[in-house]
């Protein structure tokens, strides 16, 4: 990519700011090579409004669109962010009016968390696999029966269209059209500019292990789950964990089984596969390293209790699942 290109955001009362400010300042710090020292932005980032005035965001933050449907540059990839504002009758039908009327001009077009409301009437999804955030999957599928949801990814892609699971995958999406563009160091490098933790595939559940536990605990055990998460490659038996909540090896066992339905071991091995499956969808560091990070005594014992709770190995899980995002992406 040589020449900058314009990325455009629907913006409407009622907007979820961060749909909008995630992607946008992901795409506001990739660049492309300069001469020098200088680099030159690699994006426009421009927001289209129903009207001229300042749109005000589910958070009271006042957002001023650039341009409106009626005066909007030509947009290489147009993004419809999410928020209450757009599931309203006569803001979806002048969005989703508009959208359907320019679509052809667009390279691609793509939604973030409930801004799938403004995409599917248009009928661009029809047919296509498309995801949304969890708690509103139920509703996309009741409504548009023509949509095939997944309701449990990062984002989707199909062929030229994207759909996002919201909130921070908006940022995930655009560092994958970032990585589209530019390539894989462009894409990292805004990542490391943004403090973003890892850059997420797009197959990943919206719902990790980690938060599931998390949201199971009916007290402070929740911190358990916390706890262990941070702290995978460390002493983590049952004593070490009964003398982190300040209560006897006796009582861990029972709570752990009121709050999360199994033993802390259990517990433990689950929290760091899934950490371990994580780190599997890159490229970065070998099997057994993986292993011993998260906290396992050798790389065989990785394997095998990897192979137990997931009924593939390591190395074919991470082939398997490189094979499916470059399908993604191609």
């Amino acid at each position: 990519m040589s020449r900058r290109k314009r990325i455009g955001f629907m913006v409407f009362d009622g907007i979820t700011a961060l749909d909008l400010t995630g992607p946008a300042e992901a795409f506001a710090c990739a660049t492309l090579p300069g001469d020098g020292a200088r680099a030159r932005p690699a994006y426009e980032v421009v927001s289209i409004g129903i009207r001229r005035r300042a749109c005000v965001s589910e958070s009271g933050v006042t957002l001023a669109p650039t341009c409106t449907l009626d005066d909007a540059p030509a947009i290489d990839t147009l993004i419809v962010p999410g928020g209450s504002g757009l599931r309203e009758p006569a803001v979806n039908r002048a969005v989703a009016g508009w959208i359907a009327r320019h679509a052809a001009r667009f390279r691609r077009i793509a939604s973030v968390c409930t801004g799938i409301y403004g995409l599917a009437p248009t009928g661009l999804l029809d047919g296509r696999r498309v995801t949304t955030h969890w708690r509103f999957a139920a509703d996309v599928a009741q409504r548009f029966p023509k949509l095939e949801v997944a309701p449990n990814e990062l984002f989707v892609k199909s062929e030229n269209v994207y759909t996002a699971a919201g909130v921070t995958s908006g940022i995930d999406l655009a560092l994958a059209l970032i990585e589209e563009d530019l390539g894989a160091a462009a894409s990292l490098a805004v990542a490391r500019e943004l403090v973003v933790y890892v850059k997420r595939a797009g197959g990943q559940a919206q719902f990790s292990e980690p938060l599931r536990f998390q949201a199971d605990a009916k007290n402070r055990f929740g911190d358990l789950a916390a706890h262990v998460s941070a702290n995978l490659h460390r002493d983590l038996r049952v004593d070490a964990l009964a003398q982190k909540m300040a209560i006897s090896s006796r009582q861990l066992a029972r709570q752990c089984y009121d709050n999360f339905g199994c033993s802390a071991a259990v517990l433990v091995r689950r929290l760091r596969l899934d950490e371990a499956r994580q780190r599997l969808q890159t490229r970065a560091g070998g099997i057994e390293r993986i292993g011993t990070a998260v906290g396992f005594a050798s790389g065989d014992a990785f394997r095998r209790a990897f192979e137990r709770e997931f009924g593939i190995n390591p190395t074919a899980y991470r082939a398997r699942f490189l094979r499916s995002a470059a399908a993604d992406v191609s």
